[in-house]
């Protein structure tokens, strides 16, 4: 177990940072601006910008949101949400994110991820995930795409390992049971991905209580921790987040 990160997120739709349950309820978090230097002074390693509606005619916001968050900050920015081609990639990164993310694009076109990783390496390449049980699956874990709403047949865990060959440089799965609720993240769902590959494993969905946080490492297995509504709701810092970590034995950056 090496360092583990915080990774503050931005869910984006139309300009503001939002954050909902279940992935709807959706409401108002701030300007994606201040947060993101907020978040970084505040000692975030990481920063993902999720563009939670994101269209074609969108495409060109989403480059001046990514221009105007990654010209604030100094921290590799990841972003997701509706990146289906590598130009898209492309701009992304020439608006000045370290990282993308890719979902729904991933499952219908699996060859872009190994395409954008030879592109542009695998270690900038994350996957994301969103998974559901279903006691038909041999993990138990279903995949569904298109936020949620389409289950897609295909096993999570099958799915995990097949990103990792294809060269997926980090994991994000997300538990649909466990988004937004500050109930925990789904410590099942996580340790399942992270015991099936060896890259990098983002916790996701969930986060609530300080040991929330310290359960994803050592019941979930996973390197570094995503959390959305306890950061823009200021009911935890980053920094009392890690400093909960570090009296717990992990390691981290403070």
């Amino acid at each position: 177990m090496g360092l583990i990160k915080i990774m503050p997120c931005l869910d984006m739709k139309e300009g503001r940072v939002v954050k909902g349950v279940h992935f709807v309820n959706i409401r108002d978090a701030g300007d994606p601006v201040e947060n993101a230097a907020f978040y970084e002074k505040e000692g975030a390693d990481e920063l993902a910008m999720l563009d939670i509606a994101a269209t074609v005619e969108n495409r060109k916001t989403r480059l001046e949101w990514v221009k105007s968050v990654s010209s604030v900050i100094s921290i590799p920015l990841t972003v997701g949400g509706g990146i289906s081609s590598l130009e898209d990639i492309e701009l992304v990164f020439g608006a000045g994110a370290r990282n993308v993310s890719m979902n729904s694009a991933a499952v219908k076109n699996p060859e872009l991820v190994s395409l954008a990783a030879k592109v542009f390496g695998s270690e900038r390449i994350t996957v994301a995930m969103d998974g559901r049980r279903n006691a038909h699956m041999p993990s138990g874990f279903e995949i569904v795409v298109s936020g949620g709403t389409k289950p897609t047949g295909r096993d999570a865990v099958a799915w995990a390992k097949q990103c990792q060959d294809l060269g997926a440089g980090v994991l994000l799965p997300t538990s649909m049971d466990g988004d937004g609720t500050q109930a925990g993240y789904d410590l099942e769902f996580t340790r399942a991905i992270a015991d099936a590959v060896e890259v990098p494993v983002i916790a996701s969905g969930g986060a609530g209580k300080l040991e929330h946080f310290y359960e994803a490492v050592t019941r979930g297995g996973a390197d570094i921790l995503l959390a959305a509504s306890v950061f823009h709701y200021r009911i935890f810092s980053i920094g009392e987040v890690k400093e909960y970590l570090k009296q717990k034995g992990l390691t981290v950056r403070l």
